[in-house]
């Protein structure tokens, strides 16, 4: 099969892309001081002008003394972080590119291997950093008002400089998604709950100030996972009536786009349909959805981690997929990182030019 396909322009409101490929935000901790450089600026570049079609950045935090857990990972607040990223975004721009800005909170996460911490607590709903274990704070309903008004900013912001869209990290078990995950949602206020849906009051809240903040008119994605880096296995929703229950109000509160992360996105979501993760949720919402997980390369993200080299895969089975309208756009992690012109490599054809990842690709900024 031919990727041709991927390769058709797709409109979202005030989005215009030329294609289909979107780079995965892929954290790379090269922005000193939370500040983005001229060398991120370069990074990105390279692959807009190399035929990817929707640059999302690495997460970068909102304004809360705990939403980092890294001090060089960039930060979406203050002037000169802001600064930087406006010449991120003109750096881009300049060669044709088309970027959103992911808005991160980590919630509360175990320390780094640098052992550094931020200036105030981790935070998150309860305080657990994974089932039962307590590792931070538990967020008072000014915390939460503040929080909310913090990625309002951001997304305002992001407009400001000049950005295409944004993106809401709400995945992988970082705070949006301790939230709604019961192990680590034990309030008993407004923001807990026993379903799904009554965890699920932080996001909606969150995004209608996003949306409240940017407009109608301008593009919000939301990044969501059933899995966690707290346990692989995890299922926020484990029928589809339950994730209808899950990312409706979502929908209705203004996400326009839905990224759905899988560890390897043929995998089908639930028994009895071979829908994955981004299928069910388009299916269920009609908003565009964006795929995820394992494309391209062989083994997943997390097993680089522990020094296993990945190799170029097919891509047959995704454009089955992609031809039968499962979802809109297919978002590219491991083969961007570790070459910038993988998605023109295959638009052009040139499949044997294809290269594999190494754990040694995650840390230099290519």
């Amino acid at each position: 099969m031919t990727a041709y396909q991927l390769f058709q322009p797709f409109r979202l409101k005030s989005l215009e892309l030329e294609n289909r490929i979107v780079m995965a935000p892929m954290t790379r901790s090269f922005s000193l001081g939370g500040v983005p450089t001229s060398d991120v600026a370069d990074y990105y570049a390279r692959r807009a002008e190399r035929d990817v079609g929707l640059i999302i950045s690495e997460g970068t935090v909102v304004n809360r003394p705990a939403s980092s857990h890294d001090p060089n990972i960039p930060h979406f607040y203050g002037e000169k972080s802001l600064r930087g990223w406006k010449a991120v975004i003109d750096k881009v721009h300049a060669v044709g590119g088309v970027m959103a800005p992911q808005l991160w909170h980590v919630g509360v996460v175990t320390p780094g291997n640098s052992g550094w911490l931020p200036p105030a607590g981790f935070e998150g709903p309860s305080g657990y950093v994974t089932p039962g274990t307590i590792g931070g704070v538990a967020m008072t309903q000014q915390d939460i008002a503040q929080t909310i008004r913090a990625f309002a900013q951001a997304a305002a912001d992001a407009q400001a400089l000049g950005f295409n869209a944004v993106e809401i990290h709400g995945a992988h078990g970082y705070l949006i998604d301790q939230f709604f995950w019961h192990p680590t949602n034990q309030r008993t206020d407004g923001y807990g709950g026993q379903s799904l849906a009554e965890r699920s009051r932080f996001a909606v809240e969150l995004i209608r100030a996003v949306r409240n903040a940017v407009g109608p008119g301008f593009p919000i994605s939301l990044r969501i996972s059933q899995w966690k880096l707290q346990d692989f296995a995890a299922k926020l929703a484990t029928t589809p009536h339950e994730m209808e229950t899950w990312l409706v109000p979502l929908a209705e509160a203004g996400v326009d786009i839905f990224h759905c992360s899988q560890r390897r996105f043929w995998e089908a979501e639930f028994i009895g349909s071979d829908l994955n993760f981004a299928g069910w949720a388009k299916k269920l919402t009609g908003k565009a959805t964006i795929t995820v997980g394992s494309i391209g390369l062989s083994g997943d993200f997390l097993a680089a981690f522990q020094g296993e080299t990945s190799t170029p895969s097919s891509l047959d089975e995704l454009l089955r997929r992609f031809d039968r309208g499962d979802f809109d756009l297919v978002a590219v992690g491991r083969p961007l990182l570790a070459d910038a012109g993988w998605a023109q490599k295959i638009r052009e054809g040139r499949s044997s030019e294809l290269i594999g990842f190494s754990k040694d690709d995650l840390g230099v900024l290519s």
